[in-house]
């Protein structure tokens, strides 16, 4: 229903914001992680919206990329997982963090959420690893699919840089700029070199 909100910043904690648009404040539920990246009060946002209607409430959830909520939309989707506990990973794990336990099934790392044990870590596991190749850190730049023959190195190869210390933007700039040059059958390691070389 709401795609995305912009407005001016009329309060933030850091688990939610009121956005002031045409004389109505949204109070909006956010992630923990992105409290620190919001502009000053009385700045201007855009935060893109998943609007969840429940039998007794209504809630506008917040994300400053579309990629964080279109996930957070997949993550309801998953046997006991509601709206708080969706918000819980994504706040406290960035997204590379969250692609790769699933697809490395880090079960440790996805247990130290809040909300989160042994099963429903589990069943994250086996439910969305087929469907976190299909998102990328930024879909307009990144269209790398599950269908495409180089999806995992891609993927491994920038969870590596994330490991090595880089920031999740340095090592998806990296990549993208290896893609024009990166055959069909590439190793995972002449991967990384090369993506070494952009950073």
């Amino acid at each position: 229903m709401f795609a995305y909100i912009k407005g001016i910043i009329a309060s933030s904690t850091t688990s939610e914001v009121i956005i002031e648009t045409n004389g109505i404040g949204y109070l909006v539920y956010i992630p923990t992680r992105i409290y620190a990246q919001l502009p000053q009060l009385g700045n201007q946002i855009q935060l893109f919206t998943s609007f969840i209607v429940r039998e007794a409430s209504q809630a506008l959830y917040g994300f400053l990329t579309p990629c964080d909520r279109d996930f957070f939309e997949v993550l309801l989707n998953v046997s006991g997982i509601g709206p708080r506990t969706a918000l819980n990973l994504i706040g406290h794990l960035t997204f590379g963090e969250l692609q790769g336990a699933i697809l490395q099934q880090n079960i440790p790392l996805l247990t130290k959420v809040p909300g989160i044990g042994k099963k429903t870590a589990e069943r994250l596991v086996v439910e969305l690893k087929d469907k976190v190749l299909d998102f990328a850190p930024d879909p307009s730049e990144f269209a790398i699919k599950s269908s495409d023959p180089r999806a995992r190195q891609i993927q491994d190869a920038m969870m590596a840089l994330i490991n090595l210390g880089y920031n999740q933007n340095t090592a998806q700039k990296a990549i993208k700029l290896c893609i024009s040059e990166i055959p069909e059958e590439i190793d995972l390691p002449h991967l990384i070199a090369l993506a070494l070389k952009k950073v």
